[in-house]
């Protein structure tokens, strides 16, 4: 049987209706702001009665409840929920912003707060088409290459990145939320594109990059956050097959580690600097 493109069986996938969802799988009750992935099956509940249902082959079912945030619900879908899905039907999310140069993806990762978002705008204003925020998904099914998937997310940036990168303001992303949604003056890429880099996000004096191999490659790649426990629940993985596919990936994927001051002052010097970087690196 031939394997259905990546983008349509996830677009098939997160289909959305409303209407009720279940509160429970495998018998126990989720909890507020908590979520349970059993099989082919992923429940979140975002707070005030708000429920988030996914079973393969079936869609998303949203529940709203009577003090449920409407306007938080896109962040939902295209956050935990995508990643999810994703997760599910076997793609990697990983959690990233991402830029494309040559035909080829370069990957921002960090922890939240990081400046994944802010960095990738200011790159997308030097010329580079975004690819995504916040959250990567990779196709693995290739043994020969990294599949990136398409940007899925709108961009979301702070008062603070809006005025550093002169992104144009859009709505609020939730009503407790504090960051707006923004476009860049770059469109996003439209396709999938192979993963030409995974840029880890440090903090230090000065600005440099430096490539890694082995063991940081394996330790770039593990992460504690929600993209990552939805993989490892999806896939059933054990430590032994966690560490075992983390080895594997390290392998498969080339790494840097890209160091910058975090004062707002120097934020054009490292921008400067990623944009050397990408920028000399000859097409495939």
């Amino acid at each position: 049987m031939a394997q259905i493109p990546a983008q349509e069986l996830l677009t098939r996938e997160t289909r959305v209706h409303y209407g009720k969802a279940p509160h429970a799988l495998a018998g126990q009750v989720v909890a507020e702001d908590c979520w349970q992935l059993v099989g082919d099956e992923f429940l979140m509940r975002a707070g005030a009665g708000h429920w988030f249902y996914y079973k393969q082959g079936h869609g998303v079912t949203i529940e709203r409840g009577p003090g449920a945030d409407h306007s938080a619900e896109p962040l939902w879908l295209s956050g935990s929920v995508y990643s999810a899905v994703a997760s599910i039907n076997g793609f990697m999310p990983v959690h990233a912003s991402a830029v494309c140069h040559d035909g080829r993806v370069y990957a921002f990762k960090g922890p939240s707060g990081a400046g994944k978002s802010t960095l990738v705008t200011a790159l997308a204003n030097a010329g580079f088409p975004l690819f995504c925020d916040d959250t990567l998904v990779l196709d693995l099914r290739d043994p020969d290459t990294v599949q990136c998937l398409p940007g899925h997310k709108r961009l979301k940036l702070t008062d603070e990145a809006l005025a550093l990168t002169g992104a144009a303001r859009e709505e609020k992303v939730g009503v407790d939320i504090g960051k707006f949604y923004a476009q860049p003056s770059a469109q996003y890429a439209g396709g999938p594109l192979p993963l030409a880099k995974l840029i880890l996000l440090d903090e230090g004096d000065e600005c440099a990059f430096e490539e890694l191999s082995g063991a940081r490659r394996i330790a770039g790649l593990d992460e504690d956050h929600y993209t990552a426990h939805y993989f490892t629940m999806a896939r059933q993985f054990d430590l032994a097959a966690r560490f075992a596919h983390l080895s594997d990936l390290a392998g498969r994927i080339a790494m840097s580690r890209f160091v910058r001051p975090r004062d707002l002052a120097r934020f054009a010097d490292g921008v400067a600097h990623a944009v050397a970087y990408i920028g000399a690196k000859p097409a495939p």
